[in-house]
Parts: structure tokens; C-alpha cells; sequence
């Protein structure tokens, strides 16, 4: 089992349902995936570098990225119907602790000059945040990184309000700025 998912199991439902009061267990919120997005738009003129985009998402979650491609045509930014646009991952179950971890303790630790993730959610329960560099996972190699490219990073879980969703993640680790950070040893 990974150590995230028995933490959750152990200490965060137990605090969460503490602080928000919940009168059944079910009702506590937990993550149901995390979406991995990378958009390629300057890509799409070269075929290499969407296979090189594909590989590089595909090491860094552990499980194959999907090609997402154009549902309709824009001519204003020059894109037609089915072209590639962007690579995904949707990661669930043990995958989805294993890459939090991750992104948790190794590669935010990484980013240059890092004071923390906004604590600003969307509204219904779920999370985004941006980074602007892949090189900063371990998994990439870095000779064979032709450019830098950003990806999106999105965590839905079952949270009714935004707070809760905050307090899920940081609860998990993830660094919020103006909060403090969680940090038990296990």
C-alpha cells in the first residue's frame, strides 16, 4: 500500500472529519484522480517532438499518456479538426498516491525560488496548479530534452467546498502558501 494512502487511511480522515465535523465517515472528502496535462500547440508542427512530449509524460506517471486532439476547427489560431493539441494522463487508485508522493517530496523541493502553491480551488472541490518546467521531475532525462515544456496538474476530489479541498491537500503535503505544512513522520 503506499504511504500516502495509509496515512489518509490513518490520520487525515480522522482530522478532517474532526474539524469539519462530519457525522458519517463517508462523507469525508478523498481524492478520486489527478489529470496530468501537457498542451503542445507549438508541437503540433513538428511530429518528433509530440512523440518526444508523449514519452516524457508517460515517464513521469507512470502509466501511458493519451494524445488529446482538436474537436473543431479555429482558424483564427490556426488549428484544424483532429490535429493533436495536448497529452494527458488520468491517474487513479495506487498510481495517484505514488505520483503525489512524488510530486510531494521530490520535485517540489526542485522548483526554483518556491514559496508555496496558491490556495485558490475552482470552486466545486478540485484543484490546479501549473508548472512551468518538466525538467524538474527525476524521472527525465535531461540529454534528452529538446525544449522546456509546462504542464497542468489537477487533483478531483470528492470536497464540496474549497476549503475542504485545501485542507485535503494539505493535509497530503502539498506546500500552500500562508498555510503551514504538514509534516509527520511515519
Amino acid at each position: 500500500m503506499a504511504r500516502l494512502k495509509q496515512r489518509f487511511n490513518e490520520t487525515i480522515k480522522a482530522e478532517l472529519q474532526k474539524k469539519f465535523g462530519y457525522a458519517n465517515p463517508m462523507q469525508v472528502p478523498k481524492l478520486q484522480k489527478i489529470v496530468v496535462n501537457m498542451g503542445i500547440a507549438e508541437a503540433t508542427k513538428d511530429k518528433n517532438s509530440i512523440q518526444d512530449c508523449v514519452k516524457e509524460l508517460t515517464a513521469l506517471a507512470g502509466q501511458k499518456a493519451v494524445l488529446t486532439r482538436a474537436k473543431k476547427a479555429i482558424s483564427n489560431f490556426k488549428l484544424r479538426e483532429g490535429q493533436p493539441i495536448g497529452v494527458k494522463v488520468t491517474l487513479r487508485g495506487e498510481r495517484l498516491y505514488h505520483f503525489l508522493d512524488r510530486l510531494v517530496n521530490i520535485v517540489c523541493p526542485r522548483i526554483r525560488d518556491f514559496r508555496g502553491f496558491p490556495d485558490k480551488c475552482d470552486g466545486s472541490g478540485n484543484y490546479t496548479l501549473g508548472i512551468e518546467d518538466q525538467q524538474i521531475f527525476p524521472e527525465i532525462n535531461l540529454d534528452e530534452v529538446k525544449r522546456t515544456q509546462g504542464m497542468n496538474i489537477t487533483f478531483v476530489t470528492t470536497a464540496k467546498t474549497d476549503e475542504e479541498c485545501v485542507e485535503l491537500l494539505r493535509l497530503f503535503g502539498v506546500p500552500f502558501k500562508n498555510r503551514p505544512i504538514v509534516v509527520t513522520v511515519s
